[in-house]
């Protein structure tokens, strides 16, 4: 694969700006964001070697290397990959925890003037490490004197320490203290109601007061990032992503997908931390549960293959086989569903946030993948884009931050809960959110489904 696109590509990660510049490549799972950018460096690697940081959050940690679709040594070509299967299973990996591993990663890579690439479909993690400050794990942003403490809000806090040890980090507590903070979170995200509460505990004050008034002027602004930043989103069309995703998934079943989610089986496991979080391990509880139940003892991949191919096989009255596809429908529902999520998260940071996102279209290499329409349709715009980024051509794409018409952080509602009766008690956090669903198909169809049955009182 030859072009000589980047033929007159000169690059200085270290002077643009005054900052240093990293490379961003975003898009939904199976878009294909790790093979450009493994593409990317054999075409700059004599201009300038890249070195990619994983921005996966499943991909970082060890194991599940075919669920979790890691890129297999033999197809990273040489291109040195970082926070690629690195961090234990068992561990909860944060935001934060992604953030302090890579500035130290991106200094050094830039160090030895070498390009940094950042990869990954988790877009809190990217916004995490490029903004200068960490809005949902705000706690390893603070200090001691994060608050003024002549402001009334020590004396609450030094009686909230000296109870602390019967403290209840609960949802209830959280309300009690800071109702507004609670209205910006789900009751049932506890990671966050510990964070909002162990910043209070630690600092004094209100965690909505030190977010708003604090942060918010700084935080995920397209025009205060931490690096000058070339965001490309490998973009393809809801339909052929599906499609590709249902494909993707029977390929991982039949490369040892289940063998890999039988060796961490754990009916007492919690699925809510670490690698176990990953979209297809527990969408096969149900099965596997079954299944050891049976005594069906397995020694190797050959042997569980040989018995997934008899359940297959079976009729349609054996339960396994109906739980073993109901399995497998999951796993592709719920990456449909991720995928929606990733380019509604896309959308955001681009007119909320800012963010100059550069599109290139992957659907037809999608639909029907050669090597010419790949280097075609996503290689060479991919290349033409960062050029332009490092000659500062304006002309080249648009500038997003036209798109969100001056708004500024402080003006935007991120802490007003909505709740959707038609669509079963749904809570949204702040408008954008609260408008984005309502202009939804699903929304629209219920809305207009009650209204004919006669409920009134519906919004949207």
């Amino acid at each position: 694969m030859e072009t000589d696109s980047s033929s007159s590509l000169i690059i200085n990660p270290n002077t643009l700006n005054s900052k240093p510049t990293v490379i961003v490549i975003m898009g939904a799972t199976g878009s294909g964001k790790s093979r450009l950018a493994i593409d990317l460096a054999s075409q700059l690697q004599l201009q300038l070697p890249i070195e990619i940081i994983n921005a996966d959050s499943m991909q970082v940690y060890q194991g599940l290397d075919v669920l979790t679709n890691k890129v297999p040594l033999h197809d990273q070509k040489g291109v040195p990959h970082h926070l690629l299967g690195t961090i234990s299973p068992e561990v909860e990996f944060t935001a934060k925890d992604f953030r302090d591993y890579a500035v130290p990663l991106i200094n050094d890579i830039t160090s030895r003037n070498h390009l940094p690439v950042i990869v990954g479909g988790t877009n809190y993690y990217i916004q995490a490490l490029v903004s200068r400050f960490l809005l949902d794990e705000s706690l390893g942003d603070t200090d001691d004197g994060c608050f003024d403490e002549t402001k009334g809000d020590k004396e609450p806090h030094m009686q909230l320490m000296l109870d602390q040890e019967n403290f209840s980090y609960s949802y209830e507590s959280l309300k009690a203290i800071d109702p507004v903070a609670a209205n910006r979170i789900h009751p049932n995200d506890h990671r966050k109601i510990s964070q909002y509460l162990r910043l209070y505990t630690s600092c004094g004050g209100l965690p909505s007061k030190y977010l708003q008034e604090k942060t918010m002027e700084n935080w995920g602004d397209g025009d205060n990032l931490r690096y000058n930043c070339c965001f490309i989103c490998v973009d393809a069309s809801l339909p052929v992503i599906d499609t590709y995703v249902d494909q993707r998934v029977d390929q991982m079943v039949n490369s040892g997908l289940l063998q890999e989610v039988y060796d961490i089986f754990n009916p007492d496991a919690v699925y809510t931390r670490g690698l176990r979080q990953a979209i297809g391990v527990r969408e096969f509880e149900d099965f596997l549960k079954v299944y050891n139940c049976q005594e069906l003892t397995i020694t190797s991949i050959e042997k569980l293959k040989e018995n997934m191919d008899t359940i297959s096989c079976s009729s349609c009255e054996n339960p396994l086989k109906q739980l073993l596809e109901d399995a497998i429908d999951k796993v592709k529902l719920n990456t449909r569903r991720l995928v929606r999520r990733q380019k509604r998260r896309l959308n955001r940071l681009q007119t909320l946030f800012g963010w100059n996102i550069h599109y290139v279209d992957a659907t037809e290499c999608l639909s029907c993948f050669t090597e010419e329409s790949w280097t075609e349709n996503v290689v060479k715009p991919s290349i033409q884009i960062i050029q332009s980024h490092f000659e500062k051509d304006t002309k080249c794409g648009f500038d997003a931050r036209n798109v969100s018409n001056g708004v500024k952080l402080m003006e935007r509602d991120l802490w007003t809960q909505h709740i959707c009766k038609a669509c079963g008690n749904k809570v949204l956090r702040g408008a954008y959110e609260w408008e984005q669903h309502k202009q939804g198909r699903s929304h629209r169809k219920r809305v207009c489904r009650l209204r004919k049955s006669g409920v009134s009182g519906l919004d949207g």
